[in-house]
């Protein structure tokens, strides 16, 4: 008697089919295993700024008299920067061109980096464009937006009592 027929099935009529075999398993597979490697490495990637857009760091602060924004623009010049007030919007547009080369006996290095921005700020109240200032110091551009004379005036102060 042949032990082999009493058994119901065999191993060449089971479909099996395993991950090596379906393509969207082995995709899937991939695809984590290059995201798994991105993520691992996501504290050392840097961006340098001649690889994307250019995009200055900026503050705005506001105290009774006036608005004040800050903007840091490493590497540029007051020549490079564009500053312009359209009702109660600021417009401030630049674009950083840098080159740097250096020479010795055995080398030579050259870095080139372009970028331009433009950035909108819109401000919530009416300012008097007559009195805005701006000043560029060390890479740091600070604008100073007085606040118009009839906001200023529209600030009321209202007591409280006790009782």
């Amino acid at each position: 008697m042949d032990f082999r027929n009493l058994i119901p099935f065999s191993k060449k009529n089971i479909d099996i089919r395993r991950d090596e075999e379906n393509p969207f398993a082995m995709m899937q597979r991939e695809m984590n295993r290059i995201f798994d490697s991105f993520s691992r490495n996501w504290e050392a990637i840097e961006f340098p700024e001649a690889t994307g857009p250019f995009t200055p760091r900026m503050d705005v602060a506001e105290d009774a008299k006036a608005f004040t924004v800050t903007a840091e623009l490493p590497g540029m010049s007051e020549k490079d920067i564009d500053l312009s007030l359209s009702g109660d919007t600021l417009m401030i547009r630049g674009e950083k061109n840098q080159e740097k080369e250096d020479k010795g006996r055995n080398y030579r290095y050259s870095e080139r980096s372009y970028g331009s921005f433009s950035r909108s700020i819109p401000l919530p109240r009416q300012v008097d464009a007559d009195k805005v200032s701006a000043s560029f110091s060390r890479g740091v551009l600070t604008i100073t937006l007085p606040k118009s004379s009839a906001v200023l005036d529209e600030r009321k102060k209202i007591s409280v009592r006790s009782e």
